[in-house]
């Protein structure tokens, strides 16, 4: 496995090989090592452009693929990639999720249970209160909080989580070895303690502003639902928000005066259709964690067979009557019925009405496709 891994972190350092490119690799050549070490007619058959190729060759010739590892275990920092049981399972239904993930602490599998607090970092008073109270509500709850450590609402929430004694992760916009902001090196040695510091950015990397709107996908990649506490009209959480939608994440604004600047940002959420949150436990009850256990009980209880599969494959985003199931997947009507009632049991499949099906929780929206 740490032979492998060396293959991951090199290709997380070529420009222009993102998760769509690399899974393409992945297809073509069945593991990164075999593609680490293709020619250059290979790669561009198997779909590589000029510029992504010319990043790869060079990253060849200048990279030492131990001392980059090395590196990593050096910092006390480990790796989780696709490959890893480990790598969190909502992340993992996201579109094109990150192939690395760089982490500092540890995730593990109560973190399934995860809500995102995320805000502005020029916070008023309320908004600092209802951050850290709405965290220590959800840490007492058994969820944990997530966050991308910023000043402001992101920090109040990470350290009333702690304080609660629950678990929380921050995902940087920035190499781990990086943090930023600077001051909060210290909150992020508390979080790594009790729970994770997590970035799809390898060592190095500065926090370019560039950087903070892509890693909003994956806060909502980790959480169940997503809660704005303050955000002006131009705030990075409302980022956020628009990647829970795609994800198919709940979404809460917390309502605030009109003559607040902090407050237009989630008012207008909350006109465009986000749940006002108007008590702290709102959360918790649409997160109903007791169905939702239930739930991945029967999953993990009931593996899925190869008639699951092939109705599974048959259904997209869009919804797909289920005589066109049938069709697709060329299966008996009989068994078709009864596949679907055990993957909309599972929460793999979701019937919208008229005899029509969707794929549970698939994202519709592409970003970052390279």
């Amino acid at each position: 496995m740490t032979e492998s891994r060396r293959y991951w972190v090199a290709f997380n350092r070529v420009l222009g090989i993102g998760p769509v490119r690399l899974r393409g690799l992945l297809d073509a050549f069945g593991d990164l090592e075999t593609a680490w070490n293709a020619s250059e007619v290979e790669l561009r058959q198997a779909g590589l452009d000029a510029r992504s190729l010319a990043n790869l060759m060079q990253a060849r010739e200048r990279m030492d693929l131990n001392e980059e590892l090395d590196r990593i275990h050096a910092q006390g920092f480990h790796l989780i990639t696709w490959e890893d049981e480990a790598y969190p399972p909502r992340l993992l239904e996201v579109d094109a999720p990150p192939p690395v993930l760089y982490v500092w602490g540890e995730i593990t599998p109560q973190d399934r249970w995860a809500a995102a607090v995320v805000g502005t970092r020029r916070p008023t008073a309320y908004g600092i209160a209802v951050a850290r109270d709405l965290a220590a509500v959800l840490a007492a709850g058994g969820v944990t909080v997530v966050s991308g450590m910023a000043r402001g609402i992101d920090a109040a929430a990470h350290q009333a989580a702690l304080e609660a004694g629950g678990r929380t992760i921050a995902v940087l916009g920035s190499g781990l070895d990086r943090i930023y902001p600077p001051e909060n090196r210290r909150l992020a040695e508390r979080i790594s303690q009790s729970g994770a510091v997590v970035s799809d950015y390898p060592l190095g990397t500065a926090p370019e502003s560039g950087n903070f709107p892509p890693r909003n996908r994956i806060i909502s990649g980790l959480s169940m639902a997503v809660v704005i506490v303050e955000a002006g009209e131009g705030s990075g959480a409302l980022i956020t928000a628009d990647f829970a939608v795609e994800q198919g994440r709940e979404v809460f604004a917390v309502p605030g005066s009109i003559f607040q600047g902090p407050s237009r940002g989630t008012n207008l959420l909350i006109r465009s259709g986000a749940r006002p949150l108007v008590a702290l436990e709102d959360v918790l009850e649409a997160l109903n964690l007791e169905a939702v256990a239930r739930q991945e009980a029967v999953s993990e209880a009931l593996p899925q067979d190869d008639d699951e599969a092939r109705v599974l494959a048959a259904l997209t985003s869009e919804p797909v009557h289920v005589d066109e199931v049938q069709a697709r997947c060329g299966l008996p009507a009989s068994q078709v019925s009864a596949s679907l009632a055990m993957l909309e049991l599972k929460g793999r499949a979701r019937q919208v009405g008229g005899m029509q099906y969707v794929r549970a929780r698939e994202a519709p929206a592409e970003y970052r496709v390279e």
